[in-house]
């Protein structure tokens, strides 16, 4: 009997059968339609693919892989395209199909007695918010790029954002999943129960997985009540020492209140002063160091005072030096639009060796100065750019070039600066993925930081769950 392998489609017999399932209209093959899904936003990685498919049904989804799983060809989920690692773009083979997922826009159910929504995949990160605004309640997870990435891409990458230290990660924002499987079989646990100890934790297998392991076409997200009052105040100080300072004074008074915590270099403010339109510096003169704090609270008076109180015992202490208090919502935006435009203006400084990290909260002073001794040390004139979500320990260690340098020269550092601060990172017992992901910019590091037995069970999970290898392959692992 004749047991060869059936021969591959040809990319016009791939688009008809992909046709078949999605409809014509959904199934891209012209060079000028599928370009913009092949680069990502900084240009680091541009790939290849046969054709984009745009499913608008979990059905179609599973319809697609089935037909992927079938003829072995590579399939590489994409949403909003906003990833930092190169996760959603296919790789310069020519051979996979993109799979679009933002037709999977809908709103499936709002269950305020259970603060739970369940959405589909595609929706937006900013829908999902105005969508539970509407009912009254809170979905917390917020991004940057909230406008355009989507639900399904944040709970891929375990997206965290300026929230977690009063939230958690995505994974932590999610009761239930629907998932497509590598051979097209749907995996339901929309589940909107906040207990469940009825075997494997399956759905985190998921969240994180770069859709590696399965596509994610659907979840449960939990929703919270929303705010009465919030607080926010842009804070002048010395050193990240002040800030951890702040962050410990913060803790002891106004505690489970605390929704946001970001520390920004003097230099970052200065970048987003220079290049950005409308802005101004909050404070009458100049600091080493800002702290973006925000309160918020389910009572509907007294935050303000309570934020002043904080305040007024930090600069008691020495540790603040001046600070700006938002006297309305207009400000409040003002404030966060200085630290949203931080990692966008740097491009204008030249090149940027962008680092995603994590230590233990109360290492993030010692890391940032030994970062910058260490980098500066090996390239003088390096301007070290540390900001981020100093209250879950996550930096964004990013090192722009010295004034004046070549650009190219530079980036062609990249590996050398990387293995210089992911080497401090290690020494605190860090990680060097805090929220953006491994993707493909990542990918040859992680098996140098990762316990080895954590890498046999990922690659054991992959091929039981993938065998075929066709879920975004060459991600990850």
């Amino acid at each position: 009997m004749d047991t060869a392998a059936p021969a591959p489609l040809t990319r016009t017999d791939l688009a008809a059968r992909l046709a078949h399932i999605v409809g014509p209209a959904n199934v891209l093959t012209d060079p000028m339609d599928i370009e913009p899904f092949l680069h990502e936003p900084r240009d680091l990685f541009k790939g290849a693919a046969a054709c984009v498919v745009r499913p608008g049904s979990t059905a179609e989804v599973a319809a697609v892989l089935e037909l992927c799983s079938e003829t072995a060809t590579p399939v590489v989920p994409q949403g909003g395209n906003t990833g930092l690692v190169g996760g959603q773009i296919p790789d310069s083979g020519g051979g996979s199909i993109v799979l679009w997922l933002g037709r999977m826009q809908a709103l499936r159910e709002i269950d305020v007695g259970s603060n739970t929504m369940t959405v589909e995949a595609g929706m937006t990160l900013a829908r999902a918010q105005e969508e539970a605004a509407r009912a009254g309640r809170l979905f917390p997870l917020s991004l940057a790029s909230e406008g355009s990435c989507t639900i399904g891409g944040n709970l891929a990458t375990n997206a965290g954002g300026t929230a977690v230290i009063a939230y958690g990660n995505a994974r932590d924002l999610v009761t239930g999943l629907e998932v497509v499987l590598a051979d097209g079989r749907i995996l339901s646990t929309l589940s909107k129960l906040k207990k469940d100890n009825t075997g494997y934790d399956l759905k985190n297998l998921f969240i994180g997985s770069e859709g590696t392991l399965g596509i994610i076409t659907a979840a449960v997200l939990k929703l919270f009540p929303r705010p009465r009052e919030i607080a926010t105040a842009f804070i002048g100080l010395g050193s990240p020492h002040a800030a951890l300072a702040l962050l410990d004074l913060s803790g002891e008074t106004v505690g489970g209140e605390i929704t946001g915590f970001e520390l920004i270099p003097r230099i970052g403010l200065e970048f987003v002063l220079k290049h950005a339109q409308g802005v101004r510096d909050p404070l009458a003169g100049p600091h080493a160091w800002y702290v973006l704090m925000e309160l918020a609270s389910q009572h509907s008076q007294g935050l303000e005072n309570r934020m002043l109180a904080l305040l007024e015992a930090a600069a008691e202490k020495g540790i603040v030096e001046d600070a700006a208090l938002a006297a309305s919502e207009a400000q409040r935006q003002d404030f966060w639009k200085l630290r949203e435009l931080l990692a966008e203006v740097q491009r204008h400084e030249g090149g940027s060796i962008k680092h995603d990290v994590s230590v233990p909260v109360a290492d993030v002073a010692a890391f940032i100065e030994e970062a910058e001794r260490a980098v500066t040390a090996t390239i003088p004139g390096a301007r070290i750019v540390p900001f981020g979500h100093v209250g879950d320990g996550n930096i964004h260690c990013n090192v722009s070039q010295p004034i004046g340098a070549d650009k190219a020269e530079f980036l062609a550092r990249w590996d050398e600066v990387n293995a210089i601060v992911h080497g401090i990172v290690a020494a605190h017992h860090g990680s060097i993925s805090a929220e953006h992901g491994i993707g493909q910019l990542k990918r040859d590091l992680l098996p140098k930081v990762k316990d080895k037995v954590a890498m046999d069970v990922m690659r054991a999970l992959k091929h039981t769950l993938d065998p075929k290898n066709i879920l975004n392959p060459g991600k990850v692992l």
